[in-house]
């Protein structure tokens, strides 16, 4: 059986010494577990546009760059769902270190995710 750990993409990250435990739990797990769902949460938030009655399609770049950002900071619905999926793809042991500093991973995965979705208007529209 494949674990969890096997699913996801290594991204060859180096860990540096001044680098932080946040930082490196965010290069090593967060970044390798949002590439791996990323399908999962572009479908989660054209669903989410379609929902709103946001014709998103429609929209000039820039206002969809917003609309991706107002919508994943203020829906909480969405924001938790996210996070949610992320949270799906934590071991034990990640569980262990993302429950010890959650706001803070909390704040990192919308953030990247954010960024994630920006990135993808002109390739999927």
């Amino acid at each position: 059986m494949i674990n969890k750990l096997e699913l996801r993409a290594s991204l060859e990250i180096p860990i540096l010494e001044a680098s932080t435990a946040e930082e490196n739990f965010q290069n090593q797990t967060l970044r390798p577990i949002l590439k791996l769902q990323n399908d999962l949460y572009w479908e989660l938030f054209i669903n989410y546009a379609v929902r709103q009655n946001a014709d998103f399609n429609s929209l000039s770049a820039t206002k969809k760059s917003n609309f991706i950002e107002q919508s994943l900071q203020k829906d909480n619905v969405l924001k938790n769902t996210c996070i949610g999926i992320t949270i799906g793809m934590f071991t034990l042991s990640e569980l262990e270190i993302y429950n010890s500093e959650s706001k803070v991973f909390n704040k990192r995965i919308i953030t990247m995710l954010i960024e994630r979705l920006k990135s993808q208007i002109n390739n999927n529209l």
